[in-house]
């Protein structure tokens, strides 16, 4: 019967502790979007994105850090997407006889880009934003003007958890 108390005592624990990871998170502020900035838009993958520093992140990050991030992103978009656009042209004119086959090469070229910018963002959060209690990641979102998706860079605002707390 012992034994049976120590583990309904435990599962209560566990159910505390979640409560609490919710409830930090509920009062966390809202995420930073950075949109695309760019002229070209290849399937919601713009070429570029805003590099101006947002007013929220002002005390969190150093704007000459924020700028080298999105720099490394925009340099991986420099460096892919005009492949892509030339494969999308290639695959439009050609669409007609390969019944839309031609544009499957243009569609894996854009999962590569997002999964290449997705690692960096990843490596820029274990190398920098993880101290700093922020998370970068590559999201897809509805844009404000249309009914189309775009990818957007969202900063989210990590809860800190209070190490001091007595168990």
């Amino acid at each position: 019967m012992a034994e049976f108390d120590t583990i309904s005592e435990l599962e209560e624990e566990e159910e505390e502790e979640v409560a609490t990871e919710e409830h930090m998170r509920k009062y966390a502020p809202d995420p930073v979007l950075v949109r695309g900035a760019g002229h070209i838009t290849v399937f919601g993958l713009s070429n570029k994105f805003d590099t101006e520093f947002p007013s929220v992140l002002t005390g969190k990050v150093a704007p000459e850090e924020f700028k080298t991030s999105i720099g490394h992103v925009n340099a991986c978009l420099r460096k892919s997407l005009p492949v892509n656009v030339k494969w999308l042209l290639c695959g439009c004119l050609c669409c007609c006889c390969t019944l839309g086959c031609s544009l499957w090469p243009v569609i894996c070229l854009n999962k590569r880009t997002r999964r290449s910018i997705q690692k960096l963002l990843e490596w820029e959060n274990n190398r920098l934003y993880h101290k700093l209690a922020l998370h970068w990641k590559l999201t897809k979102r509805k844009c404000e003007t249309s009914n189309m998706m775009e990818y957007v860079i969202l900063i989210e605002f990590l809860p800190k958890y209070p190490i001091f707390r007595p168990d």
